[in-house]
């Protein structure tokens, strides 16, 4: 196997796992119709060449009474590609995602807490970081979709 490239059966695995991460080797190896010891070399050389980064629960938030998301604009007084400000931004626990990006913020910033008063103290942190400028939010009503899954295309064999 390339180091770039994924075949139909890795990818065949990579949905099943991505999925339930949970699922038993011989269950994978049922559904794609290998053998278990085939089937587990596969996740390892897939895990080795990093294409499966870790395992995971999915937790509920709204069961952990974390109902608000936000996005955080994040405008950031540093040299371009630094990173300083995202490094800082992602030591703050509610903080979920920290996005470096070419738009009108140099960052890009999922926040998930309690309620709005959650977020202002949230905010604050952001604002006691030194290279933080302005920050513009904007809060979630309803989320329509959310998920980690990535989309495992079966006509693009490049990765």
């Amino acid at each position: 196997m390339n180091q770039r490239r994924i075949d139909e059966l890795d990818r065949q695995i990579l949905k099943i796992l991505q999925d339930n991460g949970r699922i038993s080797n011989a269950d994978i190896a049922r559904k794609v119709g290998k053998a278990p010891s085939a089937v587990l070399e596969r996740v390892r050389k897939l895990e080795r060449r990093g294409f499966i980064t870790g395992y995971e629960a999915v937790l509920n938030p709204r069961k952990l009474g974390l109902a608000l998301t936000a996005f955080t604009l994040v405008f950031a007084d540093e040299p371009a590609g630094s990173f300083e400000t995202g490094n800082e931004l992602a030591k703050i626990p509610e903080v979920l995602e920290v996005h470096y990006t070419a738009g009108q913020a140099p960052y890009l910033v999922k926040v998930r807490v309690k309620n709005t008063e959650d977020l202002q103290r949230t905010l604050s942190k952001f604002g006691a970081i030194p290279t933080v400028r302005d920050t513009n939010s904007t809060i979630v009503l309803t989320t329509v979709k959310e998920t980690r899954g990535i989309p495992l295309d079966e006509d693009d064999d490049e990765s």
